[in-house]
């Protein structure tokens, strides 16, 4: 699915200090739902290349004049090609792909989210944001320790930017320092307590592929419907 394109890099930036975010100007205009990715092809006359060809959400909303992939860099083989990008470099694209997506008229939504897979997110907000949507938005991101958390600060820009937005961050393995952080984790409990209209809602589970299938069933023990839940495995590379 999607088409190749090639894109410019004009800017890098650190989220924690494993993540970065790319930013890209394309040489024609991407079309993407917010919450699809793309593939990332730094071996484009090999697409069977799965080391350096792989799959990155877009983080940025599909209004932006750029486009953005983000990664928590690893020592593979991906992860060393993208920190030895330079500004200027032209990198192949193929997009979109993914149908874990936002829809406009979808009134009422919930994210249920770990570490890295808030990159999608970014996207679904931003354009939330950007189109002055009246969509009501509730978000749980989930880290390990407060440095864990990546675009903290604008997320709290986002949610500061629109009334309708609501982000709740916790932090699963140390006490947070920061008085807008919840020591604790997200189950049936937690969620009962913090969203009572949950059966109203579209929920998106994204991060690694076991917290996606536990926050499915703490989804399902509230009372969620399997149709009103959107999931996105993430894994590591």
């Amino acid at each position: 699915m999607g088409n190749e394109f090639e894109a410019t890099l004009i800017e890098r930036a650190k989220r924690t200090a494993d993540v970065e975010s790319f930013r890209f100007i394309p040489d024609e205009k991407v079309n993407f739902i917010p919450g699809q990715f793309t593939r990332v092809l730094f071996d484009a006359k090999n697409k069977a290349n799965r080391d350096l060809n792989k799959y990155l959400s877009f983080s940025a909303s599909p209004t932006k004049e750029y486009i953005e992939v983000t990664k928590r860099l690893s020592d593979s083989a991906f992860s060393q090609r993208l920190r030895s990008l330079a500004l200027g470099e032209i990198i192949t694209f193929k997009a979109p792909t993914g149908n874990c997506v936002f829809k406009e008229e979808y009134k009422k939504i919930g994210f249920l989210i770990g570490g890295i897979g808030i990159t999608p997110v970014i996207s679904i907000i931003e354009y939330i944001v950007d189109k002055n949507l009246n969509t009501n938005v509730k978000l749980f991101y989930s880290n390990r320790t407060e440095e864990n958390i990546a675009f903290k600060n604008e997320l709290d820009t986002l949610s500061a930017a629109n009334k309708n937005i609501e982000i709740t961050y916790l932090i699963v393995e140390c006490q947070p320092r920061d008085k807008n952080c919840i020591f604790g984790e997200i189950n049936r409990d937690f969620l009962a307590t913090k969203m009572q209209d949950s059966t109203e809602r579209i929920f998106y589970l994204i991060g690694p592929p076991k917290m996606v299938e536990a926050m499915k069933a703490v989804c399902l023990g509230i009372g969620c419907s399997q149709e009103k839940i959107r999931t996105e495995n993430f894994t590591g590379y």
